[in-house]
């Protein structure tokens, strides 16, 4: 009987909450896997579905994003092992399950610690409150693989914004598994989108998108790059985060700084008596 040969898995892109082919139909190797290579296209319908979530995921409760976020947790600690098998250090998993759980507990206190009714001199309330900026492209650090995803894909989408993530094109395979994960964890098609390939390809064209209101450049290492992705940023005075420094420690205290970073303050003014 003939020795039986293993199925070569083929990675997809992950777009709208379903796991579409590079319409380029391009793939590279990675780990001994296809992993799809992404195109100028396919950021663009990354774009499109992330706009489509964004009234739904924005005016779900606080509480309801909360729960979602806790059972993306839940599905990814029950998946350790095949992130184990795929070269994360347990230890790693075992911190982005945590911080997953982290950011749930945030989803509903946002609110209460970053709005608040202001004193004014006059005859009326004057409420402020947090509310999402809407689509934010991100480019994930290339490491930790999982951790450093999670730490720039979570505090984007715990207060309503969606996000088109372009995953490390060295270390994929944590991310569109990671896009398993998020398909099966009730999150809403759209609200997370993964783009696997060449960053200079696919980042240009999110950062001059006029869809995309904000762009996080945790993952970029080239400082020329990273310039020209911020002055194309700059057409429609996109929020910018920086590149991080390649020795950040993902797994400390990540604070609210990502969180707040993405968010926009609505006040309001009613008079009193009214």
């Amino acid at each position: 009987m003939a020795e039986r040969v293993a199925v070569r898995k083929t990675y997809k892109l992950f777009i709208g909450g379903k796991f579409p082919r590079s319409e380029s139909g391009r793939s590279y190797p990675v780990q001994s896997s296809n992993v799809a290579l992404a195109s100028r296209k396919d950021a663009r319908d990354a774009v499109v579905a992330a706009r489509a979530a964004v009234k739904g995921w924005s005016s779900a409760t606080a509480y309801n994003r909360g729960q979602i976020l806790y059972r993306v947790a839940e599905m990814l600690e029950g998946r350790r092992e095949q992130f184990v098998a795929l070269g994360v250090p347990g230890d790693e998993v075992d911190t982005a399950v945590d911080r997953w759980v982290w950011y749930a507990g945030w989803a509903d206190k946002l609110a209460q610690v970053y709005g608040g009714a202001n004193p004014v001199a006059g005859p009326y309330f004057n409420l402020s409150a947090p509310e999402p900026t809407g689509v934010v492209a991100v480019v994930a650090p290339a490491g930790p693989a999982l951790l450093g995803l999670v730490g720039v894909i979570a505090p984007a989408i715990v207060s309503g914004n969606t996000v088109v993530v372009a995953a490390s094109p060295s270390a994929p395979l944590a991310a569109v598994t990671l896009a398993e994960v998020l398909a099966t964890s009730d999150l809403p098609g759209g609200v997370v989108n993964i783009l696997t390939g060449a960053l200079a390809e696919t980042v240009p064209t999110l950062a001059g998108h006029l869809d995309v209101n904000a762009i996080d450049l945790a993952g970029v290492a080239d400082p020329a790059f990273a310039t020209d992705l911020e002055v194309r940023a700059a057409e429609n005075l996109k929020r910018v985060l920086r590149p991080v420094p390649a020795d950040h420690d993902w797994s400390a205290d990540p604070g609210v700084t990502r969180m707040t970073a993405l968010l926009e303050t609505k006040t309001v003014w009613h008079p009193k008596g009214v």
